[in-house]
């Protein structure tokens, strides 16, 4: 059996593809070993599965980022002892005669709290606000989203906010109320699948851009860094899947720029233009993962090129013997 071992960067948002991607593999009769840090296993909680997860240091064992403290110190010390020890995790799995080696179980976080909160609120009604697992905002940006979702007398709201960002909310905002849920994650594709949700604010990180086109949920964007402010362009004048939410002088997003993109995707005639184009772009997603579809073939074809390198380093064996 081909075994293929798969490396997510540390950060959840692209754990979750990673996690996706090898249960496609896993499909095409491919055993998937999934691997990420310490840090993120212990937030984590066990449920069975079939994938195996495996752990290596990043040098903060204990919190990672947060331990870190910057992306800068944790990237400079994962170079340094991340690839020792998935060099020994490797060595380990070569000396293993143990085909069935013991299953660490896949595991994800317990975000039952916050579909239920889901379950109560009307269709459309609520904005899912996430930035993902890279991005860190300014205590004045997020006093000035907070206070925009909390005094809105239309929408309700459900906000990601990493642990580390939790002390930078205002002391007067409520992370948890009739109106509003905060949580530290939850799973996006539940989240964004789930007919509460009429609006997305996201930083536009490409995961975050394919879930809510896959799912056809209207996105309000705050890019911050690398390729967001490309995809940005795209989605707004490209695709016309979303808005963006301007900066002033000093890269903050303000409350009423930000009030006033939310209201348009939610109940504007434009808002309703979007949604048309979200319908659309969403049944070309799924005619593309269906099984004529392009991208099913491309797994179909990685994984038949998996099976026959296989084959060919067997054969080489044989005939060096």
């Amino acid at each position: 059996m081909v075994h293929c071992v798969v490396l997510a960067y540390p950060a959840q948002g692209h754990i979750n593809p990673m996690h996706h991607f090898s249960k496609l593999l896993q499909q095409q009769g491919v055993k998937v070993t999934l691997v990420t840090t310490f840090s993120y296993c212990k937030s984590l909680q066990n449920i069975p599965s079939s994938i195996a997860l495996k752990s290596i240091s990043d040098g903060f064992d204990n919190s990672g980022l947060a331990e870190a403290g910057n992306w800068k110190v944790y990237l400079e010390r994962f170079w340094q002892v991340g690839p020792k020890t998935l060099a020994e995790l490797l060595e380990k799995h070569d000396r293993s005669d143990d085909d069935d080696e013991e299953d660490d179980g896949l595991t994800q976080f317990n975000n039952e709290e916050c579909m239920k909160w889901l379950d109560d609120k009307p269709k459309q009604s609520v904005v899912y606000v996430s930035f993902g697992s890279m991005a860190v905002l300014d205590e004045e940006q997020i006093r000035e989203i907070a206070y925009v979702l909390r005094d809105s007398d239309q929408s309700y709201f459900l906000w990601v906010v990493k642990a580390s960002e939790e002390t930078k909310l205002p002391k007067d905002f409520e992370k948890k109320s009739e109106k509003g849920l905060v949580v530290g994650w939850c799973s996006q594709l539940k989240v964004l699948a789930h007919e509460a949700v009429g609006c997305f604010v996201t930083h536009w990180g490409w995961n975050s851009t394919l879930e809510a086109l896959s799912l056809g949920v209207p996105m309000v964007a705050m890019p911050y860094w690398f390729d967001q402010s490309i995809n940005a362009k795209l989605i707004v004048d490209v695709w016309k899947m979303g808005i963006r939410a301007t900066v002033d002088e000093q890269k903050i997003v303000r409350g009423e720029v930000l009030k006033y993109c939310i209201m348009e995707k939610m109940n504007s005639e434009k808002g309703k233009e979007v949604k048309g184009n979200m319908v659309q772009w969403k049944a070309l997603a799924a005619r593309f993962v269906s099984k004529e579809g392009s991208s099913h073939k491309n797994i179909a074809e990685f994984v038949n090129s998996l099976f026959n390198l296989q084959a060919a380093c067997r054969e080489l064996q044989n005939n060096s013997c």
